[in-house]
C-alpha cells in the first residue's frame, strides 16, 4: 500500500476551497467537501482518485472527529434537554426512520439495508443548525432552544442505535441468538466504559497535568481513544461509537479545563483541519450519478419521505407541550437537515455491504438536499410563525444571573442578589477571585469570558440576564456582544467607564447601563478590599427616581441592587422607584489604618525659615515632647546629636528624623514644613530640607517604625507630591493631602467604621 502524495494534497486543497466556499455560503464545510469529491472525482470529471492509503486516513480521520464531536457534547445537557427538544427528536426520528424503512423494504431491498436507510434518515445535523439559527436572529427564540436540544439527542441516539445494529448485521439479518448476544456485549461494554470514565479517566487527567509539553498528553488520550474504539469492536459494534464516548468522558470535570481545552483543540484541528476532509472527499468518490436514471422515483421518495417525515413526525410528537402544531411544524422545518453523522453511517453501512453504493448515492443526496432546504424552509415558517403573532421568545423560561468579572464589587453585587432569591453564577479569569467567590457562597467558573466554551460552562444559554462589569471596557464589550449573539441572553447591564462609545455601544446592544453612570469600578474594588465600605438599605416612602436619590445620599454612595417586591435587579441609571421598593447600596466608610491614625493625631508644624538645625530641633522638642514624657531640652539634644551621627536626610529635600527613647510602647509622630529650608548638619552645601517627617519611638516598637517608614516613602513617591507639599496652603492642608495620597494599606481594624 503505497500513499500517492500529490492525490492526497490536490484532495486536501479541494476539501479546504470547497469547505471554506460552502461555509461562505451558510452551508457546513462537509456539504462543499462532498460535492467536490462527487464533481472531480471518479463520479463525474475523475480527477481525484482513491485508494487504500488514503481510506486509512479517512478511517482515522472519522475516529478523531467522532472523538471531538463527543467531546464537544455536554452530557448533562442531554439530561436538561427539555422536554420539546426530547419529544422533537422523538418524533423527528421514528418518523422517518419508518416510512422509509417502509419504502426500501416495498421495493425489495433486505430489512437490513432499510434499517441503515431509516437510520440515516432519522439524523439531525447540529452544526447546521447553529449557523442558520444565527443568521436568521433566532437564537432567543423557543424552537431554537428546541432544535438545539432535539438535535443533540437526536444524533446521540442514532449512533448508540447505529452501533448496536451493525453488531447484529455480520449475517446481513436479524436473529435472536444473536440480537441478544450482541445486546448483552454492549451493555457490558459501556458499563466496563462508563466504570473507566468516572474512575480510571480522571486519575489519568491528574497525572497528565504534571507531564510537560502537548505531545504525550495528546499520545495519551490517542491511547485512550483507540482502546475504546477497540473495546467497541471487539463487542461486534463500530469503532466510532467507541471514539464517541471516550469523547464524552475526556471532559473539563475529568482532564481540567486547561488541558481539556488544550487537547479539544489539538483534536478539532487534526481532525476536522485535516483528516477529516479527506474521508468526506473520498465519500463522495463512491457516489453514482447512475441513481437519476435508474433508481431516480426511489431517490425522490426517500428525499420526499425524509423531509416530510422529519416534519410530521416532529409537529405531531410536539403537540403535547402544548406550543401548537404550527411550532412543532417549523422546528421539523429546522431539523429536516443532516449533516456529517448520516455520512458516516452510510460510509459505513457501504463498506460493509450491508447497503448497495445506489442506496448510499441516494443517501449523500438526501443529506445535500434536506441541509440545502434547511435555510429556505426555517426562513419561511418563521415568517409565518412572526405574522400570526406566534414566535415565541424563549427569554420567558429563562432564570439566573452571570456575572463577568469576580472583583470586590461584582461578587458582593452577587452576594446581594443570591440573599433576594436569584441564582447567581461568576466568570473570571483570576483564581483567586474564583476562590474568593466560592468562600462567598457563589458559583464561578474559570475562565475567559470572551470564550464562548467558558461563557457555554457558565450556563449562559440559560440565563435572563448577563452582568459585564469587570475593570477592562473591551471585555465587558466583547462579553456583552458574545451573550446576545451567540446565546440570546435577553437582559444585558454594562458598566459605564466614562468611555465615549459606551452610549453607541449599549444602543446597539440594548444593554442597561449599571449603577448610577460611569463608576469607577477599581476605586470601589479598592475601598471593599480594605473594609471602608458599608452595606445600606434604603425603603422608599414615595415615588422617587435614581437621581433624585442620589442627590440626597451624596457622592459616597453606589447604588447597588433594587429590590421590587420579591424580585431583585441591578441598579440601572435610569431606574425609578415607589413606596415600599428597596434599594441597597454601599457606603465609602471612613476606616483608618495606623499611619493615617498618626498623621491625623499628628502635630503639623508649618516653619517660617531658613532654619538651622538647632532652630529645628528646639521647635520639634517643644511640641513632642510632652507627649514623650520628657523634657524639650532632651528631646532636642537626642534630635540633634542623632543628626551628627548619622543623617536622617534620605532624599534632596526630605529628611526622616528618628530618636529612640527608653520605655515601653512610646511613639509619637510630626509633620513638619520650612518653604525656606532647613541646613541639616551633613547637607548644608546641598538643597535643604523642605519637608520632614519626625518619629520618636521605644525600643520595642520596631515594627511600628518600619510600617510608618514604608507609609511614609508610597507617600513621597507620589508624581506631584513636591508641588503639592509646597503649594498646600496650610499646616490642616498638608494633613489632608498626606492622608489622600494613595498608598497601600494595612488596616488592623476587623470591620469598617462608617463615618
Amino acid at each position: 500500500m503505497e500513499l500517492d502524495l500529490l492525490n492526497l494534497l490536490a484532495v486536501l486543497v479541494v476539501a479546504w476551497l470547497a469547505g471554506l466556499l460552502a461555509s461562505r455560503l451558510g452551508y457546513p464545510a462537509v456539504l462543499g467537501e462532498l460535492l467536490a469529491g462527487i464533481v472531480l472525482g471518479p463520479p463525474l470529471l475523475g480527477l481525484l482518485e482513491g485508494g487504500e492509503a488514503l481510506a486509512v486516513i479517512a478511517e482515522v480521520g472519522i475516529l478523531l472527529m467522532m472523538l471531538y464531536i463527543g467531546m464537544e457534547i455536554d452530557p448533562s445537557e442531554l439530561g436538561r434537554a427539555s422536554k420539546g427538544g426530547l419529544l422533537a427528536a422523538v418524533g423527528g426520528f421514528i418518523t422517518p426512520f419508518v416510512l422509509c424503512y417502509l419504502l426500501v423494504v416495498a421495493l425489495g431491498f433486505p430489512p437490513l439495508a432499510g434499517v441503515f436507510v431509516g437510520l440515516a434518515a432519522g439524523v439531525t445535523s447540529l452544526a447546521t443548525k447553529s449557523r442558520i439559527l444565527v443568521d436568521l436572529q433566532l437564537l432567543d427564540t423557543r424552537i431554537a432552544h428546541v432544535m438545539m436540544a432535539g438535535a443533540l439527542v437526536a444524533d446521540t441516539v442514532s449512533l448508540v442505535l447505529f452501533a448496536v445494529v451493525l453488531g447484529v448485521a455480520e449475517n446481513g439479518v436479524f436473529e435472536a441468538g444473536r440480537l441478544v448476544s450482541v445486546l448483552t456485549g454492549a451493555l457490558a461494554y459501556f458499563a466496563v466504559a462508563t466504570l473507566v470514565g468516572l474512575k480510571v479517566l480522571p486519575w489519568l487527567g491528574r497525572k497528565l497535568e504534571q507531564v510537560p509539553g502537548r505531545t504525550a498528553k495528546f499520545m495519551a488520550i490517542l491511547l485512550v481513544m483507540l482502546v475504546y474504539a477497540e473495546g467497541a469492536h471487539l463487542v461486534g459494534m463500530h469503532g466510532i461509537l467507541g471514539a464517541f464516548l471516550a469523547g464524552l468522558f475526556l471532559r473539563e470535570s475529568v482532564l481540567g479545563r486547561s488541558l481539556s481545552q488544550e487537547i479539544m483543540h489539538v483534536v478539532r484541528d487534526v481532525s476536522i483541519g485535516f483528516l477529516a476532509p479527506v474521508f468526506f472527499v473520498t465519500a463522495g468518490f463512491a457516489v453514482s450519478l447512475s441513481v437519476f436514471q435508474t433508481d431516480l422515483l426511489l431517490l425522490v421518495g426517500l428525499v420526499g419521505l425524509a423531509s416530510v417525515g422529519k416534519v410530521i413526525g416532529t409537529a405531531l410528537f410536539y403537540i403535547p407541550t402544548g406550543h401548537g402544531w404550527r411550532e412543532g411544524t417549523v422546528i421539523g422545518l429546522g431539523m429536516n437537515g443532516r449533516g456529517a453523522v448520516e455520512i458516516i453511517v452510510a460510509q459505513i453501512a457501504l463498506s460493509m455491504g450491508l447497503i448497495s453504493q445506489d442506496l448510499f448515492s441516494i443517501l449523500v443526496f438526501m443529506a445535500i438536499a434536506t441541509t440545502a432546504l434547511v435555510p429556505a424552509t426555517l426562513k419561511w415558517g418563521v415568517a409565518w410563525l412572526r405574522s400570526r403573532g406566534d414566535l415565541a421568545r424563549s427569554s420567558e423560561e429563562r432564570s439566573g444571573t452571570l456575572i463577568v468579572g469576580g472583583g470586590p464589587t461584582a461578587r458582593l453585587l452577587g452576594r446581594t442578589l443570591a440573599e433576594h432569591g436569584a441564582e447567581v453564577r461568576l466568570v473570571d479569569s483570576s483564581a483567586d477571585h474564583v476562590v474568593a467567590a466560592e468562600r462567598d457562597g457563589l458559583k464561578a467558573v474559570r475562565g475567559s469570558a470572551l470564550d464562548e466554551r467558558v461563557l457555554s460552562e457558565a450556563g449562559a444559554a440559560h440565563v435572563r440576564t448577563l452582568i459585564a462589569v469587570t475593570a477592562n471596557p473591551e471585555v465587558n464589550a466583547l462579553a456583552a456582544q458574545l451573550a446576545r449573539t451567540t446565546f440570546a441572553v435577553p437582559d444585558l447591564y454594562l458598566l459605564d467607564r466614562g468611555h465615549a462609545d459606551h452610549a453607541a455601544l449599549a444602543g446597539h446592544l440594548g444593554t442597561a447601563v449599571l449603577f448610577d453612570g460611569p463608576t469607577r469600578l477599581d476605586a470601589w474594588d479598592m475601598r471593599i478590599a480594605e473594609g471602608e465600605v458599608g452595606v445600606t438599605e434604603h425603603t422608599v416612602t414615595e415615588p422617587t427616581t435614581l437621581a433624585e436619590m442620589k442627590a440626597t445620599q451624596g457622592s459616597d454612595w453606589l447604588p447597588l441592587v433594587a429590590v421590587y417586591g420579591e424580585t431583585a435587579v441591578p441598579i440601572r441609571s435610569d431606574d425609578t422607584f415607589g413606596p415600599g421598593d428597596v434599594v441597597h447600596g454601599l457606603r465609602y466608610a471612613v476606616v483608618m489604618d495606623d499611619f493615617q491614625r498618626l498623621v491625623a493625631l499628628a502635630p503639623v508644624l508649618d516653619l517660617d525659615g531658613p532654619l538651622s538645625i538647632a532652630d529645628f530641633a528646639k521647635e520639634v522638642a517643644d511640641v513632642m515632647a510632652p507627649a514623650v514624657g520628657t523634657k524639650p531640652e532632651r528631646l532636642m539634644e537626642r534630635l540633634i546629636s542623632r543628626e551628627t551621627s548619622s543623617s536622617t536626610v534620605i532624599l534632596p529635600g526630605l529628611a526622616i528624623p528618628h530618636v529612640r527613647m527608653a520605655g515601653r510602647g512610646t511613639f509619637e509622630f510630626a509633620i513638619v514644613r520650612c518653604r525656606e529650608g532647613i541646613y541639616f548638619p551633613s547637607h548644608e552645601d546641598e538643597e535643604r530640607v523642605r519637608a520632614a517627617f519626625v518619629i520618636v519611638s521605644a525600643p520595642d516598637a520596631r515594627s511600628r517604625h518600619l510600617r510608618t517608614l514604608s507609609a511614609i516613602a508610597q507617600v513621597v513617591q507620589a508624581p506631584d507630591f513636591e508641588r503639592r507639599w509646597l503649594e498646600a496652603k496650610d499646616a490642616e492642608a498638608l494633613r489632608q493631602f498626606i492622608l489622600a495620597t494613595p498608598r497601600s494599606r494595612l488596616l488592623d481594624a476587623p470591620s469598617p467604621v462608617l463615618a
